[in-house]
């Protein structure tokens, strides 16, 4: 059987929980502590803005204006949320590779951003997201 635990450590009590499984683990556990990940309602949060995205705007790709799908407009919008500093591979054929960010490595604080740049970002280039799609 394996052991796991998983505690978000929110006030004191759950703090000393914490402590007495870290006493109480059996040899060789590993122990990570880090900011909670992002929520499945942030997470669906994005999709309707990447939809909106992908309906309503052309992009240059490979030389010609064409319109992408949700997932390629998250590749690009990610590359600029972080600056447009994403890494360029090689492809094994010869082709270019966008090394971009993951969104799901990122928090929750780092996911709010995320989402603030999205809606930021489509009210600049007049993409209209419906507020009941995109809470």
């Amino acid at each position: 059987m394996s052991y796991k635990r998983v505690l978000r450590l929110v006030n004191q009590g759950v703090r000393e929980r914490a402590a007495e499984e870290c006493w109480n683990a059996p040899e060789g556990a590993v122990v990570r502590f880090g900011e909670a990940g992002r929520s499945l309602d942030q997470n669906a949060a994005q999709w309707p803005i990447l939809q909106a995205f992908s309906e309503q705007l052309e992009w240059p790709v490979n030389g010609r204006m064409v319109k992408m799908t949700p997932d390629e407009w998250k590749d690009v919008l990610s590359a600029a949320f972080q600056n447009e500093q994403a890494r360029l591979a090689m492809g094994l054929d010869g082709g270019v590779v966008m090394l971009g960010l993951r969104t799901s490595k990122m928090g929750k604080r780092q996911f709010s951003e995320w989402l603030e740049f999205l809606h930021a970002t489509a009210a600049e280039r007049e993409v209209v997201v419906y507020a009941d799609e995109a809470a």
